[in-house]
């Protein structure tokens, strides 16, 4: 529905119109002062998108934090936890309930090997994650944008090939904010063959792309293969991601034959839904397989992607942060 003007979408408009408003005389309080920002005392970068779903913001925050305490920054990261159960602020660990604190940041707790808190309110959870962790000399926001309570030094936004959808607000469309927010933001990282929406020139532009090619055993993380060990088997592939078909696209280019099953993102799968009769082994993304550890069939592999940036990005975002305007 979000992809064209149709009728559903013509239907909800007028509460697009409203949530708009909303969104405007909201932005409004923080930038007249009506509303309080709260600064910490740490840099604070966020990465986000403008529209509703997964636009690869995770792996860049995982691409981020890791080049990031290669250079000694020592960075945190807090995330909302969309899905979870928990109420207030929590610490993540590689061994959280990932229905109870959320998936991204299960996988964020797992991979970025920095500390990783989550709350619905960001600074509660930023101050929290700083005094468990005075060490920390940088948080990064995993899909902060729109949480304008908290003070940020670099905002980044992240599409992809979905653009802009029908460029309608939601509910009607996707937006979350205006396409005119892009050009405020410090960056545009552009996943796959995205293009910037016309006439929207952002400040800095980047391209990002998210490279995988082996699988490991969901059971068993020790045993991995490649997509030709996979070939000739009957294979069948989930995804409960923001554009499911980025991943089987992946699959696609990798040579592999499978049958395609499309889940909403953050999607609760029961064990039944990962069974198919006819399959010699089952794929599915990492995301998605930090929830089924418990109910996946014994051959299940996953495919982790790690995103790949241009090494420029990175020298921006440290010349931002030491105060200097970049090259």
């Amino acid at each position: 529905m979000w992809l064209t003007r149709g009728l559903p979408a013509w239907l909800l408009l007028p509460l697009a119109l409203l949530f708009a408003l909303a969104v405007a005389l909201r932005r409004q309080a923080y930038r007249r002062g009506w509303a309080r920002v709260a600064r910490l005392s740490v840099p604070v970068v966020v990465v986000g998108n403008i529209t509703a779903g997964g636009s690869g913001k995770t792996p860049l925050v995982l691409h981020l934090a890791q080049e990031l305490a290669r250079l000694g920054w020592q960075p945190g990261i807090v995330s909302r936890g969309y899905g979870g159960s928990f109420t207030g602020v929590e610490p993540v660990t590689p061994d959280s309930d990932p229905r109870r604190i959320g998936d991204e940041p299960l996988l964020l707790a797992r991979r970025a090997g920095c500390p990783v808190f989550v709350g619905r309110d960001r600074v509660a959870a930023a101050r929290a994650l700083l005094e468990a962790h005075p060490e920390c000399k940088l948080l990064i926001a995993d899909d902060g944008l729109q949480h304008l309570r908290l003070a940020r030094d670099i905002e980044i936004v992240v599409m992809d090939e979905r653009g802009l959808g029908n460029g309608w607000p939601l509910p009607a469309g996707p937006l979350r904010e205006p396409a005119a927010r892009i050009a405020e933001a410090d960056a545009l990282v552009l996943n796959g063959e995205a293009v910037p929406p016309s006439p929207v020139r952002p400040k800095k532009k980047f391209r990002m792309r998210l490279a995988g090619e082996r699988f490991h055993l969901l059971r068993d993380p020790r045993q991995a293969c490649d997509a030709a060990q996979l070939r000739g088997k009957r294979l069948h592939a989930v995804a409960g991601i923001g554009d499911p078909s980025r991943f089987f696209r992946q699959l696609e280019s990798l040579g592999l034959e499978f049958a395609a099953h499309a889940f909403p993102d953050h999607h609760d799968f029961r064990p039944a839904e990962l069974v198919f009769a006819d399959a010699d082994a089952l794929l599915m993304t990492e995301k998605d397989a930090v929830k089924c550890q418990a109910i996946a069939p014994p051959e299940t592999w996953v495919l982790p992607v790690a995103a790949q940036l241009d090494g420029e990005f990175t020298r921006w975002i440290v010349e931002k942060l030491d105060g200097r305007p970049p090259a």
